[in-house]
């Protein structure tokens, strides 16, 4: 049995549970909707816990980011208008503003208490908020995607939490056509898709709500996350017109730095496994 000093998060209905050791509590408070509190850890550096689910460490951070962002921007032929839907801590919109061919990237999440404490303690995600292409918007981002003008995004990241209480809707057929609206012909929407491995019902439910909403095409990509369920994360990718313009040279050539992520990264993290197929 573990004492005190970690912080587990129990997985309900896997038989599972993930912890790390823990030194101190950096911050704890309850916003308008929700607990969020900030640890330091022995090895991880800092984590965010947001009603006592892990968000965000320092230390493997970079490879939920860099996954949400890249594929998609190198897979539209040319993106420069984004909007993040949710990614409170910021860490995404820093990928996004990377592409010197984005203009615009709006990122809308409800609680501006998560951006301000990341900014608190994970000043390095927030690095890009003043980028004069940013806008943060504290509002109701289904709202917002709602009543978007038609066509005038090209990516739409939905980098939410997981599909339960007020996050549930981001996960709908309803939702996705209001995101298909607001996309361009060559529009792709990006959105966390929960573990391959524990949540494949999601998975294949996501797959086909979007079709249902109009999209032409839908791929799945897979990457490790050390803090969340099992180990093994993934985004589903829907594209308007097709998912097939990876690219791959301006991935090879880019000008800026990532730990992860790079053009063999982003074809291999489209291989499926046998058992994802099967679904």
């Amino acid at each position: 049995m573990l004492d005190r000093n970690w912080f587990s998060e129990a997985m309900d209905g896997t038989g599972s549970a993930f912890s790390l050791k823990i030194t101190g509590k950096l911050h704890e408070e309850t916003s308008e909707y929700q607990k969020i509190e900030v640890y330091e850890t022995s090895d991880w550096g800092n984590l965010m816990v947001i009603d006592d689910y892990t968000m965000v460490s320092t230390r493997d951070n970079f490879l939920y980011h860099e996954m949400l962002s890249h594929p998609a921007l190198y897979t539209h032929p040319q993106p420069k208008s984004v909007a993040i839907i949710g990614g409170g801590d910021c860490g995404t919109l820093r990928e996004v503003l990377k592409h010197a061919e984005v203009e615009h990237a709006t990122q809308i999440d409800i609680d501006e208490r998560v951006t301000r404490v990341s900014e608190m303690y994970f000043p390095e995600l927030c690095e890009s908020n003043n980028d004069p292409r940013a806008e943060l918007l504290f509002i109701d981002g289904i709202k917002w995607m709602q009543e978007a003008q038609p066509g005038s995004l090209d990516v739409i990241i939905v980098d939410s939490t997981d599909p339960v209480g007020p996050g549930e809707v981001l996960f709908s057929e309803a939702f996705y056509k209001a995101c298909f609206n607001a996309l361009g012909k060559d529009g792709v929407l990006v959105q966390q898709s929960e573990s391959p491995l524990l949540h494949q019902e999601l998975i294949r439910r996501m797959s086909s709500d979007m079709h249902k909403a109009g999209f032409f095409a839908t791929r799945l990509l897979s990457f490790p996350q050390p803090i969340y369920p099992s180990g093994w994360w993934s985004a589903t990718m829907a594209g308007k017109s097709g998912l097939d313009s990876f690219r791959a040279d301006a991935a090879r050539e880019r000008s800026f730095e990532t730990r992860y992520y790079n053009e063999a990264i982003h074809l291999g993290a489209l291989a499926t496994p046998q058992f994802l197929h099967d679904l």
